[in-house]
């Protein structure tokens, strides 16, 4: 599995610079809210993903004043030796350098999948609470790191429908070019959808698994994956719908439509469920998107833990911590404000771990 040895971080949202050595296992950051404990975590989902979990421009993650940031992680890696992965961005976003072992990639989305990683986070609840995109951009990021074949139909399919967009919103009416983006397009969105589809399939059971392992077995939750590719080829759907879209300028029709029903008991999980509910289904879904990226990627994934038991009652976070305990896990990271309880937690599970301490976003390692 890919272990992060070491992080160099520059300029990045409230860290000036700050380099950190970690443990293998468990590394615990402790400090209050606003101090600097998620910004760690993103950096590192940065150095794998190469975005920011939280912000969609890197405008937002320059530190005050700056106009450019740096970072860089040593890691270890399954059968091979330790390498160097850094990016470097400058110009309010609009220079993006990835490099490993000080060699730029061709292109930054060969990075994808390299450093697998998965995130639990209370910024998950706009997945539950808001519109489909939050969950679609989740199914993505996981395809995306084991898939290199999905990430490329995805970004061509976006590519086309920005392109067939533009044309409606322009009011211009080609029924030749029209019906060229509708085949690309429609070439494109199946596989899409039977690896979304496919997906959905393996996570499921394993979500619901680890839904009764954290809430002892009280209700049953389930994921419902809709699309309009389920009624038949998007060809013909698109064909179908031409005269709306022109009415409409824009595409209604489509994978980037797609969407993913989280339920407990047969309803919605946002109308019927308690906060405690809702975390716990997420935090079900990350564990079980961890084991199906483990299993596709031969190796488990770094695993970022950020403010995990918010929301929990102790009985949930005694399920928690006795599941994690239980499962053959790799490298984790993770944040609480209460650096007691998470220190009681975290010996009583092992002693190869790690703690720091920030504040202002400065880091302080502790024994």
């Amino acid at each position: 599995m890919a272990v992060l040895q070491k992080i160099v971080i520059q300029d990045f949202r409230n860290i000036q610079l700050q380099e950190l050595n970690f443990s293998p296992n468990i590394n615990c950051i402790s400090g209050g809210n606003g101090e600097g404990k998620t910004n760690l975590l993103d950096a590192i989902w940065y150095l794998s993903m190469t975005k920011s979990a939280f912000s969609s421009s890197d405008r937002f993650n320059f530190r005050y004043g700056t106009s450019a940031f740096a970072l860089s992680g040593t890691y270890d890696m399954p059968g091979a030796p330790a390498s160097r992965f850094s990016i470097r961005v400058s110009a309010d976003g609009a220079q993006k350098l990835v490099k490993r072992d000080d060699k730029p990639y061709a292109r930054i989305s060969d990075h994808i999948g390299v450093l697998p990683i998965v995130m639990v986070s209370p910024a998950d609840t706009a997945m539950v609470s808001e519109s489909g995109e939050e969950r679609r951009k989740f199914v993505n990021s996981v395809l995306s790191q084991m898939d290199r074949a999905y990430l490329s139909d995805v970004q061509q399919y976006n590519r086309y429908l920005l392109q067939r967009n533009k044309l409606l919103k322009a009011g211009v009416w080609d029924e030749s070019l029209l019906g060229t983006f509708d085949e690309r397009l429609s070439a494109l969105a199946r596989p899409v959808y039977e690896r979304r589809a496919a997906f959905c399939g393996s996570l499921l059971p394993i979500v619901q698994q680890y839904y009764r392992e954290i809430s002892g077995g009280r209700e049953q939750v389930g994921i419902e994956y809709r699309s309009d590719l389920s009624a038949g080829d998007l060809l013909e759907t698109l064909r179908q719908r031409r005269e709306k879209d022109r009415i409409f300028r824009f595409t209604t029709a489509g994978v980037q439509r797609d969407d993913f029903l989280f339920t407990m008991d047969g309803h919605p999980i946002r109308r019927c469920g308690s906060q405690g509910q809702q975390k716990s289904f997420l935090v079900a879904l990350k564990f079980a998107q961890y084991e199906v990226m483990k299993s596709a990627c031969g190796t488990p994934p770094i695993m970022l833990l950020d403010d995990l038991f918010d929301k929990l009652d102790m009985n949930r976070v005694g399920n928690l911590l006795r599941m994690v305990a239980d499962k053959e896990f790799g490298q984790i990271f993770l944040t609480d404000s209460n650096k007691v309880r998470t220190e009681s937690i975290v010996d009583s599970l092992t002693s190869d771990r790690s703690y720091f301490e920030t504040a202002g976003g400065v880091f302080t390692a502790r024994q």
